[in-house]
This record gives C-alpha cells, structure tokens and sequence, in this order.
C-alpha cells in the first residue's frame, strides 16, 4: 500500500485560454479502467478483502482509516490518494463518513502523484 497527494499543493497552474485553476494530475493509462464514486457514511466499511485490479481510492472529502496487507492503520483525508497492487489485501473504515473516487485497472500511479511523504518533506524544506 502506498499513500498519495492530490491536493492543491500537488496541482498545477493552469493559465491557458484564459483559464485560472489548479489541475492535479491522477494517471493515464491505454487500457480499460473502471472509475467510480464510493460514499460511506457514519461508521462505514469496504470490508478486508484481495483487490482484483489494481486499485486507487481518491479521497474527495472526509476522513479514515485504511490497511494493507502489513495490517497497519493509517489515517487518510481529503486529498490522499491510496494505491493498492492487484491481489493486496485491503480495508476502509471511517467513523465519521468518507467520500471517494475508485479508479480500477492497469496504470502505473507514479506517473504523475508524488507519495505523501515525499510531497510533506519538500513542504517541509520550503518553509
């Protein structure tokens, strides 16, 4: 299991055609991927259980608890992003509710996300 940024500081300025936002980039891949929108409320679970794929949980709001195989919890929130590699074990839990994007399928994370200790680390050396 490795942990990802997303969030505003892992972003891009987009200025082009007169546009203003932030753009961070997931994957890309040139094979069939599913994608979809995961919502757990209060007290909620995506039980332990092998991934088929390989898997990317977005984290677009909330907070909770992930693990992998190593069965160490650790605490996710809006803007991380978790990867697990086809046939890891895995689970979600959150107390207070958790919102998130699956995406399924062969594509390789690091393309363009930095893991979430790196990202921390040169937040660190900035300051």
């Amino acid at each position: 299991m490795k942990i990802y940024n997303f969030d505003r500081s892992a972003g891009k300025e987009i200025t082009k055609f007169g546009s203003q936002f932030m753009m961070s980039r997931i994957t890309q891949t040139n094979s069939s991927v599913h994608i979809g929108a995961m919502y757990l409320d209060k007290e909620g679970l995506i039980g332990f259980h092998q991934a088929v794929t390989p898997q990317l949980l977005l984290i677009i709001s909330g907070e909770g608890l992930v693990r992998g195989e190593d069965n160490e919890l650790m605490k996710v929130k809006e803007g991380d992003a978790v990867f697990w590699n086809k046939d890891e074990w895995h689970e979600t839990t959150t107390e207070k509710g958790l919102t998130a994007i699956a995406i399924e399928g062969e594509f390789d994370p690091e393309l363009f996300l930095n893991e979430k200790e790196e990202v921390e680390e040169r937040e660190e050396t900035e300051a």
